[in-house]
């Protein structure tokens, strides 16, 4: 059983599945199935199908008001379960699922400073944020400017409290939130695969030297957790990788991004630009959250599937191809094997993420100039490619790629690569237009 997972869930009865799962399964999105913005509280049935139906639930007439029969379209969902879960791993999930998408109020802790109430709200359907969402990091060099409002500026704040604006004279860096679905592949790709891929001094001079991010984990981190423990670690999450555990992830989402305090982090954030402590405004008593429901949103996004690519068309095939010769599979390396996981459904499974999780030196036109860990300001890690076929369902129609969402197509992206992917970049722009569209077209249908 994955660590966190809701105990006395050895024997549940149907009504808890049936009733439990199906009713109170509400969720904050940005995003309903029909497409339109919402950002309220809705009910969110088609994947809870899913997770039912895995688990052998017979929908009957009588064990809750309304019965539902769709089940969900295979791989078309950014936030549904992984295959093979247990009964207890499915209601760990839902129940993870639930605090993913809980907004906070200011009753329960929200602030005093903030960018937004939920996890959810950020990430579009679990997929990737909008551009009026992104989040402002600063610094002074590797100084994360701590003093002025570092190293995120939280932008709203409750009544009583002044939220912190972009001071002068600090390294900004505007960063997309990126899509939640993977990160437990991610987590389960052992630390020689991904290094296996480095090579930080370009010993085959290919021009592409990719390194990794050797991050220390903070002490509220479990030695227990992948990616935790003392010494160094290989930082794999996050938009430079300079973070090693998705538990850190999230518990610094919470504190940074919507100012609860958890077990983990139980010291409030403050604003440091104003001459009055504004933490006060805050009457929540700390810590805010506990444990167990910062574990129930780690199990969660640990068990989130990776939606499936498009079908492979012609096109697409030759788009494969050219995406090999042209140099983009150099960083965005195609496929690894997963080692094992606290999740076992997640080991030693072929994953295609299209990315060596590595830091690569992007060039002058997207460098933020500001420090992550180890990564300098030119540097980023490579992105994953999973899961764009579904992007724009799930952002009203829209597409935000590269870290700050400036590119609108896959087009703009690749345009706007230099660095160590410049040679990549000039490949491609030297294809023929029948050739571009079909690299463009098999990178659009991962």
């Amino acid at each position: 059983m994955a660590q966190g997972l809701p105990r006395d869930l050895d024997a549940p009865g149907p009504s808890f599945y049936a009733c439990g799962i199906f009713l109170a399964y509400t969720k904050f999105i940005s995003k309903s199935e029909t497409g339109e913005l919402k950002g309220n509280i809705v009910v969110r049935m088609r994947n809870v199908v899913g997770a039912a139906v895995a688990i052998g639930i017979s929908l009957a007439t009588g064990a809750c008001d309304s019965v539902l029969t769709e089940a969900p379209e295979a791989g078309d969902l950014l936030d549904g379960p992984v295959e093979g879960l247990s009964p207890a791993e499915l209601a760990a999930f839902v129940e993870g699922d639930e605090q993913f998408g809980r907004p906070f109020s200011v009753a329960e802790g929200l602030g005093p400073i903030f960018n937004d109430v939920a996890c959810a709200a950020c990430h579009s359907g679990d997929g990737r944020g909008r551009r009026e969402n992104s989040l402002t990091r600063i610094s002074r060099g590797t100084d994360p400017a701590l003093d002025v409002g570092g190293p995120q500026i939280q932008d709203r704040a409750i009544a009583g409290a002044e939220p912190e604006v972009v001071p002068a004279g600090v390294d900004v860096s505007v960063r997309l939130p990126p899509p939640v679905f993977g990160v437990g592949q991610i987590e389960a790709i052992p630390v020689a695969a991904i290094l296996a891929n480095a090579d930080e001094n370009d010993a085959d001079g290919d021009g592409i030297s990719g390194r990794p991010n050797w991050v220390t984990s903070p002490a509220f981190i479990p030695p227990t957790e992948p990616g935790g423990g003392s010494g160094q670690q290989l930082g794999r999450f996050s938009r430079k990788a300079q973070i090693s555990t998705i538990l850190e992830q999230i518990v610094g989402a919470y504190h940074q991004d919507m100012g609860i305090t958890t077990d983990f982090r139980p010291v409030e954030n403050f604003n440091p630009q104003v001459s009055r402590a504004t933490e006060v405004s805050d009457l929540v008593e700390d810590p805010e959250l506990g444990a167990g429901q910062v574990l129930a949103v780690l199990n969660y996004l640990r068990m989130l599937a990776i939606p499936e690519p498009g079908e492979m068309t012609t096109a697409r095939e030759a788009g494969q191809t050219l995406f090999g010769s042209v140099g983009c599979a150099s960083c965005h390396s195609p496929s690894f094997t997963t080692g094992q996981s606290v999740i076992p459904a997640l080991s030693g499974q072929a994953i295609f993420p299209y990315s060596d999780f590595l830091l690569h030196d992007m060039g002058d036109g997207l460098a933020d100039n500001r420090p992550d860990g180890s990564a300098d300001g030119r540097e980023w890690r490579t992105t994953p490619l999973w899961g764009l076929r579904l992007m724009r369902d799930f952002l009203n129609g829209d597409a935000f790629l590269l870290h700050d969402g400036r590119a609108a197509t896959v087009r703009e992206a690749i345009l706007a690569h230099g660095g160590e992917a410049q040679a990549a970049r000039d490949a491609f722009e030297a294809l023929a237009a029948s050739d571009q569209e079909s690299l463009i077209d098999f990178v659009g249908s991962r």
